[in-house]
């Protein structure tokens, strides 16, 4: 490695530590190490109905599509582990609290991103991607030292846990490569015995179709049946698999403000919500990813696997909703609570 991307490397981490970033490695840009095992995944039709994952798999198996030239990765991780003691949102995954964390990651990135593309000199191409670009993020941040896949399959960091969000900057400039972190789940299965769903068929694989955090905000229209009572009382999202892990009782909090800032809103409120409504509450938030119909569909079976009878009159008004998955919930969730209910329409 030259003095030049020594260099170059040097001001990037000072950089990405000023953004706020909790952590910030360097790895290749070639082809992901799992590339293979990501395309059996997608055969296998354990994407469930994200489709995009399979109309973007050429990108994601390649970041020289996105970024022709790409030689080096800068992955980044910013914490949203919360303070010590602090109870989280009932129903809500943590991830969602607070402001919508692509708006929170974004600027940041693209700011490193054009302090890395200046200070290399011109003819350096960068590019930055959080979630929603075309990259298998996990996996270029778990080679460039970022952290190790669990079990689980979230990345983990010594000092982080899995409590982060992980951002990418592809650029053409050569960069030192940071040593990788090896395994250190050993013999732990803390996460896979905890699923309610049992959505893990093996450590490090996932099947999306039967995982709350997928069920819940990716899913449109109905929920198995099979599945809608483990559940259990979530609304947005799931952090059963992250909640047992041990090496998230050791996580620092997070330092941004931006993350701390609790969603608060429970089943009832959440299906008596209209479509105005929804986008008023949660204007700003993660929570707009699973969509009004979405939302109300999740709460109308957390009411039912509440079992509290009191819920029967929302959930017999949520059989008129224009939705079909709703009216299928409410439908269900009043079977549940033992209340005599038309079947939904």
């Amino acid at each position: 490695m030259s003095l030049t991307g020594l260099a170059l490397a040097g001001i990037v981490r000072l950089k990405a530590e000023a953004l706020g970033f909790d952590r910030v490695a360097f790895g290749p840009a070639g082809p992901p190490d799992h590339a293979a095992t990501f395309e059996r995944w997608l055969d296998a039709g354990r994407a469930g109905t994200m489709a995009y994952l399979d109309e973007t798999r050429a990108e994601r198996l390649d970041p020289d599509r996105l970024l022709p030239g790409a030689r080096s990765v800068i992955a980044v991780a910013l914490s949203y582990a919360p303070p010590a003691g602090a109870a989280p949102t009932p129903g809500i995954a943590r991830y969602a609290a607070g402001e919508d964390y692509h708006e929170v990651m974004r600027p940041r990135l693209e700011a490193l991103r054009d302090l890395v593309s200046a200070a290399a000199g011109p003819g350096t191409r960068s590019r930055a991607a959080v979630d929603t670009s075309a990259v298998l993020e996990r996996d270029l941040a778990a080679r460039a030292g970022l952290g190790w896949i669990g079990k689980n399959t979230n990345l983990l960091e010594p000092t982080l846990g899995s409590w982060f969000f992980i951002g990418i900057v592809l650029t053409t400039a050569e960069l030192p490569r940071d040593a990788t972190v090896p395994d250190r789940c050993g013999s732990c299965t803390a996460c896979l015995d905890a699923c309610p769903t049992q959505a893990f068929v093996a450590p490090w694989e996932l099947d999306a179709r039967r995982c709350i955090s997928y069920l819940t905000i990716e899913h449109r229209g109905d929920i198995d049946p099979a599945l809608r009572a483990g559940l259990g009382g979530w609304l947005f999202g799931c952090d059963v698999c992250q909640e047992v892990c041990p090496w998230n009782r050791r996580a620092r909090p997070g330092r941004e403000p931006a993350l701390r800032e609790p969603v608060a809103i429970d089943a009832a409120q959440a299906l008596a919500l209209d479509t105005d409504g929804f986008r008023a509450r949660f204007r700003g938030t993660a929570i707009r990813r699973a969509r009004r119909a979405g939302l109300a569909r999740n709460a109308a079976l957390v009411l039912g696997n509440h079992g509290d009878a009191a819920a029967a009159p929302a959930l017999r008004r949520a059989l008129e909703d224009h939705e079909p998955s709703v009216r299928a919930a409410a439908a269900w969730a009043l079977e549940r609570l033992g209340a005599p209910a038309p079947s939904a329409r």
